[in-house]
C-alpha cells in the first residue's frame, strides 16, 4: 500500500520534531540566550516586558548569528503566520508576535503550534494539498500549493532545529 501524501508530510514533521526533542534535553535558559558571536540576533524584553526579536528588513549582509531564543521565536513566527493564513482568518504582523520569555514557555508554544499544524493537515485531501486557495494570503507563498508550503515547513523546521543544535554544540565546546 502506498502512503498518502499527508502521511508522508506528517512523518517528516514527526522526524524533525524528534530531533528537536533530542536537543531539548541539554538546553536551558542560559544556553537559549547565549550569543555565539558579537554580530548576533537575540530576543530581549522591551519596556512593557514583552520579549521582542532583533530584526531588520532587508536582512543585513552578512546575516547575524542567532541565539537559540531568537531561533525559537523565528520558528513560532513562521508557524503562527503560516497557520493563520492557511487555516485561519489571517495572521498577526511580525511585530505582534513575541517570544514567551523563557525556554520552557517557548517549547510549550512551539509544541502547541506543531500539534495545531499536524491536526490541520490530518483532514486534508489531495485536492486540498494541490490547491493554492489556502496559501493565497502568504506574503511569500501566494502561488505555492499547500503541499509545497507543508514541504517547505518541514524543511524550515529541520533547518532551524539544526541551527539550535549547532549553537548548543558551540556553547558546550566554549564552556568545556
Amino acid at each position: 500500500m502506498t502512503a498518502s501524501r499527508i502521511d508522508l508530510l506528517t512523518k517528516q514533521l514527526d522526524l524533525s520534531w524528534a530531533l528537536f526533542e533530542h536537543h531539548l534535553a541539554t538546553l536551558d535558559d542560559t544556553v537559549c540566550l547565549w550569543e555565539p558571536a558579537p554580530h548576533c540576533w537575540t530576543v530581549r524584553p522591551d519596556e512593557q516586558g514583552r520579549w521582542i526579536p532583533d530584526w531588520q528588513v532587508p536582512e543585513p549582509t552578512p546575516v547575524p548569528a542567532f541565539t537559540i531564543g531568537w531561533t525559537t521565536w523565528h520558528m513560532g513566527y513562521w508557524w503562527t503566520t503560516t497557520l493563520g493564513h492557511c487555516f485561519g482568518s489571517g495572521a498577526p504582523a511580525r511585530e505582534e508576535i513575541f517570544w514567551p520569555g523563557d525556554l520552557t514557555s517557548a517549547v510549550e508554544w512551539l509544541r502547541g503550534l506543531k500539534d495545531e499544524w499536524r491536526a490541520a493537515l490530518a483532514g486534508l485531501t489531495d485536492a486540498d494539498l494541490d490547491s493554492t486557495s489556502r496559501t493565497a494570503g502568504l506574503e511569500w507563498g501566494q502561488e505555492l500549493t499547500l503541499s509545497d508550503v507543508a514541504g517547505w515547513l518541514n524543511v524550515e523546521l529541520t533547518k532551524n532545529i539544526a541551527e539550535i543544535g549547532f549553537v548548543n554544540i558551540l556553547y558546550g565546546a566554549r564552556n568545556a
